[in-house]
């Protein structure tokens, strides 16, 4: 008896060690409870300036000069940047792909061209593609405090 439950602590444990190797968290610990998907975030915020949410999407791309953002699929074909309180914490280069949580603040923005050429910089675009940037454009945008991603399927 005392063998089976030694047998079965230890395989609990070592699952958690398993389940834990999946998910990497960034900034604040979160939650993963009341969480939208990221194709429910235009339509939960609503006509609402700004409002605090817990969203799951894929992340589509990441800052490749150094992790400080990052933008996940609104699933129409859009994205919305995501950003790091206080510029407090950077996210893998290479999460792209890979599925995650944020928490913190959706709103959108009037973004400068300066902004955008700059993202875009970022992005490793062309000097063609950030070149044609010339106005500025009201997008979505998340600051998060904190970020748990999940391993690439």
């Amino acid at each position: 008896m005392k063998t089976n439950v030694v047998i079965l602590l230890l395989t609990f444990i070592i699952s958690l060690g398993f389940a834990q190797e999946n998910k990497t968290s960034f900034g604040e610990e979160i939650s993963i409870g009341n969480v939208i998907s990221s194709d429910l975030v235009i339509t939960t915020l609503g006509n609402r300036d700004s409002m605090e949410l817990r969203v799951e999407g894929e992340i589509k791309e990441v800052c490749q000069m150094k992790g400080c953002w990052m933008t996940m699929s609104l699933g129409n074909g859009e994205t919305m940047r995501i950003t790091f309180r206080d510029y407090a914490f950077f996210v893998p280069k290479d999460a792209s792909g890979a599925l995650a949580i944020v928490e913190g603040v959706a709103r959108y923005e009037e973004q400068s061209v300066a902004t955008l050429k700059h993202y875009a910089e970022d992005a490793g675009k062309s000097e063609e593609e950030i070149a044609a940037i010339t106005e500025p454009t009201k997008k979505l945008t998340f600051e998060a405090a904190g970020v748990l991603i999940k391993s690439k399927s």
